[in-house]
């Protein structure tokens, strides 16, 4: 990997695309088994676990956190806060949430430089290695790198160039095949993509259990272990349940 050791990153930057964490906003499918205000926390919990890594991996003038919303309105406000100030915090911006990929890998490169490793909150256990491995990739091949996700997305991509993130906007998004539909932009558009790790979203309450498993010692599962003890407090979660 040019550039790049155990500790900090020396090239590029971390783009992580995030929503403030407020109660009935975030999380909609995790919070029918533990609750709005439950998965609201946990979503929080999972933005910080993201936010750490980040800054384990990429010094300050190289991390950009593009937001949607106003993190003083979500849970856990006071930590968020503190976590994103050594970061280059900017506004989302867009019609749909492929548009508002295009301008944040666009600002990411313009405002810390490429390749742009670009993850979103729904994946705590990512860690600093695992950033610097895609980002090897790249370096490597020259290329764009897109990670799968276990139901069917992808959780992170690098681009080289700002201009990779453009087929973006025309890619539908959660979607079961937009991690294929992506890859087939990218390629049609002359930039193919390298194949990145996988990893499992946190989306309903099998996946939260499945992460915190996964990464025990992340903020999201200590917290993810206390909810789930009590999670039959929460209309819905036998529902849930059954259906994980």
């Amino acid at each position: 990997m040019s550039g790049r050791s155990a500790g900090r990153a020396t090239g590029g930057s971390v783009l992580v695309m995030a929503k403030a964490p407020v109660a009935g906003q975030v999380k909609t499918r995790l919070a029918v088994g533990v609750g709005e205000a439950a998965a609201a926390d946990l979503a929080a919990a999972a933005l910080l676990d993201t936010l750490a890594a980040g800054a384990t991996a990429y010094p300050p003038d190289r991390r950009v956190l593009a937001l949607a919303g106003d993190l003083a309105a979500g849970a856990r406000p006071d930590e968020l806060r503190r976590a994103a100030a050594g970061w280059l915090v900017l506004q989302q911006h867009g019609r749909g949430f492929g548009d508002r990929l295009v301008h944040g890998h666009r600002e990411a490169h313009r405002l810390a430089g490429g390749p742009v490793v670009q993850v979103g909150m729904d994946t705590p256990q990512v860690t600093a290695a695992l950033l610097h491995e895609v980002a090897g990739l790249s370096d490597t091949h020259d290329a764009p790198v897109l990670g799968p996700a276990d139901d069917g997305g992808w959780w992170v991509l690098v681009t080289t160039h700002p201009e990779q993130a453009e087929v973006l906007s025309g890619v539908p998004m959660s979607r079961t095949d937009t991690g294929r539909l992506t890859a087939a932009a990218l390629a049609g558009a002359g930039h193919r993509a390298v194949v990145g790790p996988a990893l499992r979203d946190v989306d309903h309450v099998d996946d939260a259990h499945h992460v915190a498993a996964a990464a025990p010692d992340t903020g999201f599962a200590v917290l993810w272990r206390r909810y789930a003890g009590t999670r039959a407090l929460y209309p819905g979660a036998e529902v849930e349940e059954r259906r994980a």
